[in-house]
């Protein structure tokens, strides 16, 4: 790893608040690398995984536009373990490959920090070593589904499938380097420990 640039991970359940420390550390100066969204544009219409999606699962999980049926997907892989490892072989090696390179950017650009934003960072497996510090965005479990249910409109029931599918508090607490608690916190008070948290980064 690069000695100069602070490589940093960025991890939490669902509803944690973890997209929007993000936004609070890009705007102190962090490069901010988003594995959703770069997931999100692969399984886009016309994404580099969709031929792939397409050819493994068939057409019922290709929406008209072309883009990848979420929901259909969603219902597949919560039901089906296989097909969440099928779907992750397809996936995570192209997103591992768009990371890398927006990385490399970010170092020849001179960036003093990139944070990897990755909801799965725990469960991957693969992260650790490639990173400086890993920081996770705690909060209770009562606290994710009620966020989730609020902005998103999803049932508890939906909710608490994602959950299951994602490491659970104690996991996500042990691999952390740092951790800021976002469940009861004002916007303000959470925007102060992201600076607090920032310095330690270079920013």
């Amino acid at each position: 790893m690069n000695s100069t640039m602070r490589r940093i991970g960025l991890t939490g359940g669902i509803g944690s608040g973890k997209s929007t420390v993000a936004a609070m550390l890009a705007e102190l100066g962090a490069c901010i690398i988003d594995a959703d969204a770069i997931s999100r544009q692969l399984t886009a219409a016309g994404g580099a995984a969709m031929p792939a999606i397409a050819s493994k699962f068939g057409a019922d999980f290709v929406n008209a536009s072309g883009a990848l049926d979420r929901d259909a997907m969603r219902k597949q892989v919560f039901s089906d373990p296989t097909s969440k490892r099928q779907l992750e072989a397809i996936i995570h090696p192209l997103v591992a490959s768009q990371t890398a390179a927006q990385a490399l950017i970010a170092e020849r650009a001179g960036a003093p920090c990139v944070v990897f934003d990755v909801p799965l960072l725990v469960e991957s497996g693969h992260w650790r070593p490639r990173l400086h510090q890993v920081l996770v965005i705690d909060c209770t479990e009562s606290r994710q589904i009620s966020r989730v249910m609020q902005r998103s409109a999803w049932t508890r029931e939906a909710v608490q499938l994602v959950m299951a599918g994602q490491a659970d508090r104690a996991q996500r607490l042990a691999a952390a380097d740092l951790c800021i608690y976002n469940d009861t916190v004002s916007m303000v008070e959470l925007a102060a420990l992201v600076r607090t948290v920032a310095l330690r980064f270079g920013l």
